[in-house]
């Protein structure tokens, strides 16, 4: 076992401070990724500041009616929440389709967002992988990438980000609160994570120090209908070969106003902008909904053993907007 140092402050500003003055230190929550990637020696901190003692795990109101969820919130606890269930179901049916029961009850809200890839070579410290040490080669490229990217990737990496709750959270339009030693800022959840370019070691956007505090949601816009939709290699406990989260507003028969994030495609939850700009206004019918998925979707660069995941993404976005669509004029 390699030693590694371990403190537990009781402030946000005190773990800001002892992160921002050791370079080699990692933030600790429900340690459900953290702790297997030290386990495999991919992650090697010289110093863990669990965040436990911190008063970050409330639900509730934020000041514009909608819903601000502490960084500590445990996902089991926000997905029961019964102001989730109602007012963002996308999010709550999201994270049900993520990991085990046991798992959700122990991960945290910012630990889902900024967990990391579960690509078989990044996993692998025997294995090259820019990602993991830059400059050593994408491996996966030529090798084993039939969950890996097919949106906004490059020649120096394929990973896919794993979360189901991040895909939810870019479809809400939700932003994350942080604090740094340099004060505290907000960030859309959309920009919060990086594509690969040829930096893939770089994943999020968060500046030395940060600390994720809270994520808030606007309120939902009247008549809207969410949902989110996942498709993966068993009935549970599997991450996405694909997934869809959207909400929809359907007025006239027209849609009035729509978002859409795929996941298991990119390094990043994909949002779906070029649908979106389509959509808007048009039938709220099944061929609108599949004419703006191609189009999204025409971007992909499949590799040799991925391509499927083109067409699953779509039936799944044309299922899930054709079944909030129908539950509108219900």
């Amino acid at each position: 076992m390699r030693e590694f140092g371990y403190l537990r402050p009781t402030s946000a500003a005190e773990a800001v401070q002892l992160l921002a003055a050791d370079g080699g230190a990692r933030y600790l929550a429900g340690g459900t990724n953290l702790v297997d990637l030290m386990k495999l020696g991919v992650e090697r901190p010289r110093l863990l500041v669990d965040l436990g003692r911190l008063p970050l795990r409330d639900i509730g109101p934020a000041g514009d009616g909608g819903l601000r969820i502490g960084a500590l919130a445990r996902n089991a606890d926000l997905a029961a929440d019964p102001r989730v269930r109602t007012a963002y179901p996308v999010l709550s049916q999201a994270l049900l389709a993520g990991a085990s029961g046991q798992l959700r009850n122990v991960a945290t809200t910012a630990g889902n967002l900024l967990q990391r890839t579960r690509c078989l070579y990044f996993q692998d410290t025997a294995k090259p992988c820019n990602k993991r040490r830059p400059g050593t080669g994408c491996p996966a490229r030529e090798g084993v990438h039939r969950d890996l990217a097919v949106l906004g990737a490059s020649e120096h990496c394929v990973a896919t980000h794993p979360s189901d709750l991040a895909v939810a959270l870019a479809a809400l339009d939700a932003t994350v609160e942080l604090l740094g030693p340099d004060g505290a800022r907000t960030l859309p959840v959309t920009d919060l994570h990086r594509l690969p370019g040829d930096r893939p070691d770089l994943e999020h956007r968060l500046l030395p120090g940060e600390l994720i505090t809270a994520v808030t949601l606007p309120p939902p816009a009247p008549g809207a209908r969410s949902a989110y939709r996942k498709a993966r290699d068993r009935a549970s406990y599997a991450f996405a070969l694909a997934s869809v989260a959207a909400v929809l507003v359907v007025r006239e028969a027209r849609v009035e106003r729509v978002r859409i994030a795929f996941g298991g495609l990119a390094a990043k939850p994909w949002r779906a902008r070029t649908a979106e700009a389509m959509l808007l206004g048009a039938p709220a019918e099944e061929a609108s909904f599949r004419a703006a998925a191609e189009a999204e979707l025409a971007a992909a660069r499949p590799l040799r053993d991925n391509g499927h995941k083109v067409p699953l993404a779509r039936n799944l976005a044309v299922r899930v907007l054709s079944d909030l669509a129908l539950a509108s004029v219900r």
